[in-house]
């Protein structure tokens, strides 16, 4: 389905025009189908998704809010590389609210909670078989949002969502590593088995250790894709357009209709 006829049937359930943008532009992104230093053109994002420039430019200012693109008066708007510094924040961020509610989940969880949790690992491993980087990194996310919710903190898990953007586009490019999806499962079923036994101290070691496996693939992540990346942890100022092609871009994007 094309992302034009997906926006129009959201809007036609009553779906905030921004806010769709703003969820599609963000999956992208996160999903890499916007590589770092993309350049973002408001005319061209609105003819393809069908709507006005109005809402594409609001997503783009809250993505900007995100650190997920930098805006550079004058030359335009690009997918930010990603930096450590964004990359550490939300791993702290990450841990901190995970592992907490992790000393919930070891009190509170139920049979049906563990039995849920291990589905998912079963669905993990189908994905692994396949070797479907894109089903599995849905199915993570499914694993740490269904132990959040057996704490009974489910509602938390949105902040983590949003706190962990910059950290998933790592995640994204550390997947196609050697072994990491059997690695990764293997930690899911360790954090499962020790929540199971009641034994917090260990499941909240084997849960951190998990969780920071992304900090030690960022070297290897780096090394492959450097084009990816900012250098000194600052975004990267896009080389200049030649004049006469820059004119010609900024004529084309204020020439269209602002309307709501």
């Amino acid at each position: 389905m094309r992302p034009r006829e997906g926006l129009h049937a959201a809007r036609a359930r009553g779906g905030n025009t921004r806010q769709l943008v703003h969820e599609l532009l963000r999956t992208r992104i996160i999903g890499l189908r916007l590589a770092p230093g993309a350049a973002l053109s408001e005319n061209d994002l609105a003819a393809e998704l069908g709507v006005s420039r109005t809402p594409v430019r609001e997503s783009l200012i809250l993505l900007a809010d995100e650190g997920l693109v930098d805006v550079y008066p004058q030359m335009g708007t690009f997918v930010s590389r990603i930096r450590f510094a964004d990359i550490a924040s939300a791993q702290f961020i990450r841990e901190a609210l995970e592992t907490a509610a992790l000393r919930d989940a070891v009190e509170r969880a139920t049979e049906r909670d563990v039995a849920d949790l291990r589905a998912l690992l079963d669905a993990q491993r189908d994905a692994e078989r396949h070797a479907d980087t894109e089903a599995f990194f849905q199915l993570d996310e499914e694993f740490h949002a269904r132990l959040m919710a057996a704490s009974g903190h489910g509602d938390a898990w949105p902040v983590v969502s949003q706190a962990k953007a910059q950290l998933d586009r790592a995640r994204r490019l550390s997947l196609p590593l050697t072994q990491q999806l059997h690695l990764l499962i293997g930690q899911h079923r360790e954090v499962v088995d020790l929540l199971e036994r009641r034994d917090l101290a260990s499941a909240d070691e084997a849960l951190r250790r998990h969780l920071r496996l992304v900090l030690s693939d960022v070297e290897k992540i780096r090394a492959r894709h450097p084009e990816l990346f900012s250098e000194d942890d600052a975004p990267i100022r896009p080389r200049r357009e030649p004049r006469d092609s820059r004119d010609r871009r900024e004529t084309a994007e204020n020439g269209g209709t602002l309307d709501g």
